[in-house]
């Protein structure tokens, strides 16, 4: 089981830092699939399949989706010829250490690691929805509002127009015999 865990984290990890790190717009959506799926896996295995089951229509059926089929519809032949490594990574990767290391020294310190995990219940869907409906409201909100403003960005990204450039017209030689 722990190796089951590692194997889907260390993918998890490799395909986040290549949807970070690509060049290719298809291949950095494809890799943010490929971490979602992972983080769904990790849920599952967690024993929350609601919340796996979740990620996996939320974010793998509806925004990775339409995140592809904004790229393709756009951008799809577009290549960069920077490198992969710039002077930002630096500053990124010192930034993503410094906030890693705040976070476990805050769940380190945390009152709510010493406290025991509740007693492990099977919900039912009814009880979900009524979960949902009563006491999670907000979330459920901020949810809709993640999946409004992906598909408005995803909107926005097919409307952009690349800038044509004028190429001059030459007029047609004639044939030389």
């Amino acid at each position: 089981m722990q190796i089951a865990f590692a194997i889907i984290a260390a993918l998890t990890l490799v395909s986040a830092v290549a949807a970070m790190s690509l060049r290719n717009l298809v291949h950095c959506a494809l890799s943010l699939a490929v971490t979602f799926a992972g983080l769904a896996a990790l849920y599952l295995q967690l024993g929350a399949p609601f919340v796996g089951w979740a990620q996996i229509l939320v974010y793998i059926g509806a925004v990775a989706i339409l995140i592809v089929f904004a790229i393709l519809l756009t951008r799809s032949s577009e290549h960069n010829p920077e490198p992969i490594v710039s002077r930002k990574w630096g500053i990124g990767v010192a930034i993503a250490v410094m906030v890693f290391g705040i976070l476990t020294w805050s769940v380190l310190h945390s009152s709510i690691a010493d406290k025991l995990p509740p007693a492990k219940t099977d919900p039912t869907v009814r009880e979900i929805g009524n979960q949902l409906m009563t006491r999670y409201v907000l979330p459920l909100e901020v949810i809709g509002l993640l999946l409004t403003a992906a598909a408005i960005g995803a909107v926005i990204i097919a409307l952009k127009e690349p800038a044509k450039t004028a190429t001059p017209v030459s007029p047609a030689k004639p044939a030389a015999h």
